[in-house]
């Protein structure tokens, strides 16, 4: 029965019982398809007392030990070990000998597959799946009972089964359009091999001859321009007065010049994509001032007004919070940036909008923020072991993804621009000037605490904060690990390139001038920037997060990063923007009298050496977040404010960060590239 309820981590977790537990200290699982890693198998070993550790880099793997179990051995107390090794044959000769000897003294050598999780299916394809998909494929399986399926079978399978897509029933142009905007608004990945086979099939009927589906099926960026270029031809189609002289360029993707936008399957998504700005609403026709549904894509008109995006945005977020409790971390990422766009709607539209919205947007936030805090408290910890493809997930994945990434078609050359700082919302203000480029957009999770020690060496390192810490205190170690990482993976240090942020008291011109100079040299393959500017900013900024908004408006004007952007772009890098953290507003709750005993004093964070000060102090903050050793150094500490508040005196008020807000942990992950 528990393995019923456990679905397809049924067969694994079998082997991971209280008995098994008491059989040995250690165990050793070859795991090439990272079954063990996938947050829910996490959750559960850890409900059961089993801690992972995966084993990459030897000198980290022998930290991590060391630090985190062998002492505990020492010391007698019960600790059940799993290294877990990803390799692509499972190869346990790599596992250090006294750990392998010990493991199988006691049996607890095991290994796990997907050809063993799903033998019926072509293991190929199921490879490629996320595993976030495994429970839909093991609930089909149980009801369908296909038998054994070859290969592309297996993709029919999964595409109807799992992403809900049956090719045949695609008939007319709004079923295309339905499959792909409820895909591309989900922002799902598909594997490639799913993408082939789907225009593969539809293009066997020649009603599809003419349709583009080789950009629009699997690029969500190509399919919303393909949308966009053919929205204002619609809006003139209904009888709709074109403005003379605004005539659009003709289509830069081709296609059906005419889309059935008002069809009730079509329509349905279309007002979401323009209220969260994923549309541009046109000017190309004259606004209208009516109800009509269109009207929110129309430049001017009062539906696509600032104000009433806010409102629509507010509705519909409100009614699709995730679930603090049974939410993926995918389902956070997609909402956090439909989230950024509403906060920045918010301080955009509060001085026109009345005491009683302003209220109801204090009680929608305090919503989000409480379901947030209570799934990452208890989800974070089974997201440190996940893998970076195919995204990354958290910032020290953000190195591996661009290494594994290096060298293929469009990523010949990779420049990473960290924009210390950064929350959600501020992105989309600099979004706004970064045209004529393909622009991907994703969210990350920073490290926690959001602090910039904490995160941002961990971006430039691709380790877990527990591997830098000798170096957590400060940032002067990120040039080398920066260095360290790319030469490790084989690039000589004339291709590797870090800038360092600019002083406070120094312009962005002479960055951006020195990152351009380091591109111009064609010896450089890989650039890593800091730009301190929004950080730099928060901590001098007066009116919160409003004031700060209004500073990265004007730096926004200025195109500087656009400028950069696009130099870079013309060199032909691909140009990857993150954040280290966001931040957020917080009133002074109280300011802790903890002297030297912290090792650090934040606003939104303390940081204590001694669990023992740490946990004493928090008694005096009933509403203190005491934060778990999450991929930290043993001993660090950290005690979070709770959301609004922040560690200094009453009545005082800051925009900072070092918590856990939707604002500080979710942060972009944009990658740039050229229009192909």
């Amino acid at each position: 029965m528990t393995q019923r309820r456990d679905g397809w981590r049924g067969p694994i977790l079998q082997h991971f019982s209280e008995a098994s537990a008491k059989a040995g200290r250690l165990t050793v699982v070859s795991d090439p398809d990272e079954l063990l890693t996938e947050p829910g198998v996490v959750e559960r070993l850890a409900a059961r007392g089993f801690e992972l550790i995966t084993f990459g880099d030897p000198v980290a793997f022998r930290y991590a030990y060391e630090s985190r179990f062998r002492q505990h051995w020492d010391r007698g107390e019960a600790t059940h070990l799993v290294v877990v090794l990803r390799t692509d044959h499972g190869d346990l000769k790599h596992i250090p000998h006294d750990l392998i000897e010990e493991a199988r003294e006691s049996g607890r050598v095991l290994s796990f597959s997907l050809v063993h999780l799903f033998p019926s299916l072509a293991p190929n394809v199921v490879a490629e799946l996320d595993p976030q998909h495994f429970d839909a494929l093991a609930n089909a399986l149980e009801h369908a009972n296909p038998g054994n399926l070859g290969t592309n079978a297996t993709r029919d399978f999964v595409l109807r089964h799992v992403f809900e897509i049956a090719p045949e029933l695609i008939k007319q142009p709004a079923d295309l359009l339905r499959v792909l905007l409820r895909r591309h608004y989900r922002s799902q990945v598909f594997p490639e091999s799913l993408d082939a086979r789907l225009i593969e099939v539809l293009a066997q009927s020649p009603k599809w001859l003419s349709w583009p589906l080789e950009r629009i099926v699997p690029n969500r960026e190509a399919f919303l321009t393909f949308l966009g270029e053919r929205w204002p031809g619609f809006l003139v189609s209904k009888g709709l007065e074109a403005v003379p002289g605004r005539e659009p360029a003709g289509p830069s993707i081709s296609g059906p010049t005419e889309l059935p936008f008002d069809h009730d399957d079509v329509r349905v998504y279309m007002d979401n994509l323009f209220a969260e700005g994923l549309l541009e609403p046109t000017a190309a026709v004259r606004p209208i001032d009516d109800d009509r549904w269109f009207g929110v894509g129309i430049a001017g008109s009062p539906a696509s007004s600032s104000e009433c995006r806010f409102f629509h945005l507010l509705d519909e977020l409100g009614a699709t919070i995730p679930s603090a409790d049974d939410a993926t971390y995918q389902d956070w990422q997609d909402y956090s940036l439909r989230w950024g766009t509403w906060v920045r709607l918010r301080w955009q539209t509060q001085p026109d909008r009345d005491t009683a919205s302003e209220t109801a947007a204090v009680a929608f936030v305090e919503r989000v923020q409480a379901a947030f805090s209570t799934w990452l408290q208890q989800r974070f910890g089974a997201m440190s072991t996940l893998p970076y493809l195919p995204r990354p997930v958290l910032g020290h994945h953000v190195p591996h993804y661009l290494a594994h990434h290096l060298g293929q078609a469009g990523t010949e050359r990779v420049a990473l621009l960290v924009i210390d700082g950064m929350a959600i919302d501020q992105w989309g203000i600099l979004k706004d000037t970064l045209e004529g480029n393909c622009i991907e957009e994703h969210a990350i999770f920073s490290w926690i605490p959001t602090l910039t020690q904490v995160g941002r060496q961990a971006i430039f390192s691709g380790r877990l904060p527990m591997e830098f810490a000798t170096s957590i205190e400060g940032t002067h170690r990120e040039s080398a690990h920066w260095l360290n990482f790319w030469q490790d993976r084989g690039l000589p240090e004339r291709a590797i390139w870090y800038q360092r942020p600019q002083g406070k008291s120094q312009s962005f011109e002479p960055l951006a001038a020195d990152i351009i100079g380091a591109a111009d040299d064609s010896a450089v393959r890989v650039v890593g920037a800091v730009i301190g500017l929004i950080d730099q900013s928060m901590h001098q900024v007066g009116l919160g997060t409003p004031g700060l908004h209004g500073l990265v408006e004007v730096w926004s004007r200025t195109r500087q990063l656009a400028g950069l952007v696009d130099g870079l772009v013309e060199r032909d890098f691909a140009v990857f923007i993150t954040s280290d953290h966001g931040n957020t507003y917080g009133r002074g709750f109280g300011k802790p009298d903890v002297g030297s005993t912290a090792q650090q004093r934040g606003e939104r964070v303390h940081i204590f050496r001694s669990k023992d000060l740490r946990d004493n102090t928090a008694t005096l903050y009933p509403n203190a977040i005491v934060w778990p050793q999450i991929g930290l150094p043993h001993d660090y500490f950290p005690l979070i404010a709770p959301y609004g508040a922040c560690f200094m005196p009453e009545g005082t008020e800051s925009v900072g960060h070092g918590g856990i807000a939707l604002e500080e942990v979710l942060v972009p992950f944009i990658r740039i590239t050229a229009v192909r």
